[in-house]
């Protein structure tokens, strides 16, 4: 696992270096691919970063166990601590199954994010969030594109609010881009990012260069990309 700190020395941005995040990698970003590998694509980048994700993260307890010919020492994922996913609709529903299959005890809430095309802007029509989240809940976000950062940063303020350490929180993303960085690095730092890579730049309509186009269009088959 390598860290890269060109963003900000505070946020730390984790690019895992296995071969099947690039595998799958290289296959989400050619334009060729057609919709249901590009679905698959997208399960298995939630799948491994979600996994690197939880390194040193899940909270753990020892206990023991009865094998066939013994008593044996054990650790287990502590079963008290909650444990919650949250994918931003409608992209992260990409990641979502892939996710899952690592935290299978995990809480699924929803959060729909929609930016506006034009002024580049989010709002939030879909909030399954609760109240309130127990402070000591671990979060992982799936957020298959931090490009300007508008969608991360909406999702980090409603986390907040109802009590969540951003310490606690791990966002699994697939393209990421310094515009989105900068934004979580200044606001909340003591998150950390598992993403497949890191592009140079957005263009004129906020998406990432060279990225792979608009992920949720891809996975679900709408716009012109699908």
């Amino acid at each position: 696992m390598c860290w890269s700190d060109t963003v900000t020395p505070q946020l730390r941005v984790y690019v895992p270096p296995h071969p099947l995040i690039q595998h799958w990698l290289t296959v989400a970003r050619d334009r060729n691919t057609p919709t249901p590998l590009f679905r698959v694509a997208m399960t298995e980048l939630g799948r491994w970063l979600a996994y690197e994700a939880v390194r040193e993260w899940l909270p753990t307890v020892e206990t023991v166990v009865e094998t066939p010919l013994a008593p044996c020492g054990a650790m287990v994922v502590n079963p008290q601590v909650p444990l919650v996913v949250v994918p931003i609709l409608r992209a992260g529903l990409a990641l979502l199954d892939g996710a899952q299959g690592v935290l299978p005890t995990a809480t699924t809430y929803h959060l729909g994010i929609v930016r506006d095309e034009t002024t580049l802007e989010p709002s939030c029509y879909l909030n399954k969030l609760p109240p309130r989240l127990d402070p000591q809940t671990r979060v992982l976000i799936s957020e298959p594109m931090l490009a300007t950062g508008g969608s991360i940063m909406t999702a980090m303020q409603e986390l907040v609010q109802r009590g969540i350490d951003p310490a606690l929180v791990r966002i699994i993303s697939v393209v990421t881009a310094p515009p989105a960085l900068q934004k979580l690095g200044a606001h909340f730092p003591a998150v950390q990012v598992y993403a497949a890579t890191i592009d140079e730049t957005l263009n004129e309509q906020g998406f990432i260069v060279p990225g792979l186009g608009d992920a949720g269009d891809r996975a679900f088959g709408t716009g012109e990309e699908a």
